[in-house]
């Protein structure tokens, strides 16, 4: 974050407010056991992270089931005025498009989540474990390109490894929900493999925080962190039915502690 704040480029940007960029950034954390990278330094809506998953995990686009659970997170970026300016006036208010779960599960007739299943259990030791979420043919019915673009996994002797790359990152509202997120998706997909879990690597192209986040961003860079917290899956998940059928409820956060929290308003 300091490095950002400090060193990083001033740019323009698509919501025409300003950031500090860097590009070409890497962050490694151990997920081995129930560790979950879970931001200490400020209080991060884990619920929303794992409600949104979900919904991806079911290849879902239309984000009204997502608010009606409290979950706001893509009403600005749904809502009646953003679709308008994105030519997608035949969309309801919601719907966001083509986007993450929906390749995740439809990519031109592949389900890529069941196939790398499949590959995690029966080959391996496959380069090919592959999850995209970026169709450049599908944008233009997209509300956004996708940020969080590609998911590689890899079995090692220590268990399920996931390096995600992200084109565009929003260092201090998107970041938080994206690691934990990722790391989620690869606990899901190690237990129901059998197997455990060992690091998550996250590559960032545009790595950045916003003009209107520059001081709450110094403030959250000046605190301690704790321990990150684990995380526990309280139901048996062997197949990608399973994970389809999940709710917020069957998953256990443990040990969270945190600083108060920061809101960083997302730019539109």
């Amino acid at each position: 974050m300091n490095q950002i704040l400090y060193h990083g480029e001033s740019k323009k940007d698509r919501t025409g407010v300003g950031t500090k960029s860097l590009f070409g950034t890497q962050l490694h954390f151990d997920i081995s056991g129930s560790k979950i990278p879970l931001l200490t330094t400020k209080k991060v809506f884990v619920r929303g992270i794992i409600e949104e998953l979900l919904f991806f995990i079911n290849g879902k686009t239309q984000t009204k089931e997502l608010s009606e659970k409290g979950v706001r997170i893509w009403e600005g970026n749904t809502s009646r005025e953003f679709l308008d300016s994105r030519g997608l006036t035949h969309y309801e208010v919601g719907e966001m498009g083509p986007m993450y779960g929906s390749l995740w599960r439809n990519f031109n007739g592949v389900d890529q989540l069941a196939d790398v299943l499949d590959q995690i259990k029966n080959n391996p030791d496959s380069r090919r474990m592959l999850i995209t979420a970026y169709d450049p043919s599908k944008l233009k019915d997209s509300v956004l390109a996708p940020c969080h673009i590609l998911y590689q996994f890899y079995v090692g002797s220590k268990g399920l490894s996931c390096h995600y790359t992200q084109r565009s990152v929003d260092y201090c509202a998107g970041l938080p929900f994206n690691l934990v997120s990722a790391t989620v998706l690869t606990r899901l997909l190690a237990k129901a493999a059998g197997i455990g879990t060992d690091k998550l690597i996250m590559s960032g192209g545009d790595t950045h925080i916003y003009s209107t986040h520059f001081e709450n961003a110094k403030e959250q860079a000046g605190r301690e962190p704790y321990d990150f917290p684990t995380l526990e899956i309280l139901k048996d998940v062997q197949s990608i039915s399973d994970m389809e059928k999940l709710e917020f409820k069957d998953f256990q956060i443990n040990n969270y502690k945190c600083c108060p929290a920061i809101k960083y308003e997302m730019a539109i």
